[in-house]
This record gives structure tokens, sequence and C-alpha cells, in this order.
């Protein structure tokens, strides 16, 4: 199954916090990119990691010869189309940057956003950045959209301030742009708050279709009412699938497993899977990113993307 996302990779602070270094990246069959990016560090307001870190908040980079990437010669001979940073943030400090790269396929369809608020309008959300493959129809919708608060995904994200997974997005109702979604073969879609705090708001979405989906599996893990365990509390392609039983049906503890790490030291992590060794689950599931959701100073919820 080809995947929307190509490449994931984690940026950390060095330990002087002068820099971002590589902590680890999947990189399926693009290896000679991710030696590049292993010799490679960014200083604050470098490169795509360090204009991420400065602005405290994604960036889109549909045009890779921008001077915010400096991978460029790489990219392109990966046949790479698309970057994306994503803070993790704890308060004003920064965590991570997760990057995502996208593209290489003639027909990759999908989209990833990020909407925000104005001081102007600082109850409604728009799109200020966003990347959607070959979907162009759907991308002119998408930046002519207006959302208030607790209004389609992004607005039930930022009115709930959690995560949210939502299915079967072309007859949602509560999806604004359910009919476009539709033809657009877009039918899964996750938003994820990047930051919500009284006067911004940012929150990313990842809005899958059929023939790319942004990855194999997505979940949603929260912690309990004592807050010592982590439940998986939605997945999509969770119905159905040897995985869940396996996976998604337990709980987590703090420091445990990928997604445990993720919450006890509020980076994100990516673990190399051997769940598929384990069944039959079709999909294949070979490596998967853990991400916190970091809220005044305390976890959320984690967000793991599996490949």
């Amino acid at each position: 199954m080809k995947t929307f996302i190509k490449i994931t990779e984690i940026w950390i602070p060095n330990k002087q916090r002068t820099h971002l270094e590589l902590a680890d990246g999947i990189y399926g069959k693009f290896k000679e990119f991710g030696e590049i990016s292993a010799r490679k560090q960014f200083a604050y307001q470098q490169g795509l990691p360090g204009n991420v870190w400065a602005a405290g908040h994604p960036i889109i980079i549909t045009e890779l010869e921008s001077p915010y990437y400096e991978r460029t010669e790489a990219a392109q001979k990966a046949g790479l189309t698309c970057a994306i940073g994503m803070p993790v943030m704890a308060g004003e400090f920064l965590m991570a940057v997760i990057v995502f790269l996208c593209g290489g396929d003639e027909n990759h369809m999908g989209a990833i956003e990020v909407w925000a608020n104005t001081p102007e309008h600082n109850n409604e959300l728009n799109v200020i950045d966003g990347y959607y493959g070959t979907l162009d129809y759907f991308e002119k919708i998408s930046r002519k959209t207006t959302l208030l608060k607790g209004s389609g995904l992004p607005g039930i994200v930022w009115e709930k301030e959690c995560p949210i997974i939502m299915e079967d997005i072309g007859n949602s109702p509560v999806f604004i742009r359910s009919r476009d979604a539709k033809k657009a073969e877009i039918t899964k879609g996750i938003g994820i708050p990047v930051a919500i705090h009284q006067e911004q708001v940012y929150i990313m979405t990842f809005l899958s279709a059929k023939s790319t989906p942004i990855a194999k599996r997505m979940q949603i893990w929260l912690p309990d009412k004592e807050h010592k365990k982590l439940l998986c509390q939605t997945a999509y392609g969770k119905e159905n699938n040897a995985l869940a039983s396996i996976f998604e049906s337990k709980t987590i503890a703090k420091g445990e497993g990928s997604v445990g790490r993720a919450w006890l030291t509020g980076v994100p992590v990516i673990g190399k899977s051997n769940i598929n060794g384990a069944t039959s689950d079709p999909a294949a599931i070979s490596s998967l990113l853990a991400v916190p959701v970091i809220d005044k100073g305390a976890l959320t919820a984690v967000v793991t993307f599996l490949f």
C-alpha cells in the first residue's frame, strides 16, 4: 500500500540547545536521503526545522527550492515535492520538530493542512498552509472555507482541545467540505491541536484518500482518569483488523513501548514495529511514529501514525 507520507523525521535540540539534530527517521526506500539528513544540523531560523522552531507553529513548503529548505537536491532526486514541519511544544519551549515529506507519485491524493485564526478574526479558522497532492479542486475549496469553533473537523478539535478522528468524511454532515471530499475520494481525517492559546490557535488536519492514505493506520491514545495508563480511544481502520485485538485493546503505562516513551519524555518517538511478525495483519505495519500532544505542560493525548 502506498502512503501519502513518504518520509518522517524527528529533529530535537542538541545538548546545548543551539541546534536541532536528527533523532530518528522512517525512510523506507529513501535510504540515501536518510544518510544526508543524519549529517545535518539546523540552527534557530535555519532550514525548515529551524524556522518551525522560531515560528512555534507548523510550516508547509510546497516548493522545495525555497530558502527554507536546505536539502533540495536530495529531495528532487528522491522525487519528493513537499515538506511539512510540525513542532511539539511544552509551553514556549521546543521539544521536537517532526518533518513529513510527501510526493513522488503521479496520483498522490490526500491533504495536510494548517488551520489558524488571526488577531482580526480570532473566532474563525482558515487554511494558512496546505498540501493537497494532485487535488487542485479540493485545495481551492479548502482555501476559501472559514470555520467557527465547533464547526468542521478543525473547529471540533479547537472546541475539545484534543485530537479527533473522523471517518466516512464524504457522507458526514459534520465535515463541512463533505461533498468536495467525496469527489476527491477522501474518506478519513484526523485533526491535531498543535497550539491552542486564548489569542492564537493552530490545528493540523491530515485527510486520507483511498488510493494513498496518509498512513496505513492512525490511532489516538488518551490518559485514563488517574493519568496512569493510556487507552486507545479511537483508530481508523480499527474494525475487522487483527492488529486491533492485539494492540489497541491493551493499556500502555508511562515509559512502556514507543507510545509510552512519547508520554514519558514529551518527545516524539519512532518505533520499528514487529507486530506484523506476530499476526497475519494485511496492512504489513513495519514502523510507527508516536506524537505527544501537550497542553499547559501536561499530556492530553498521543497520536500514532503507523506505516
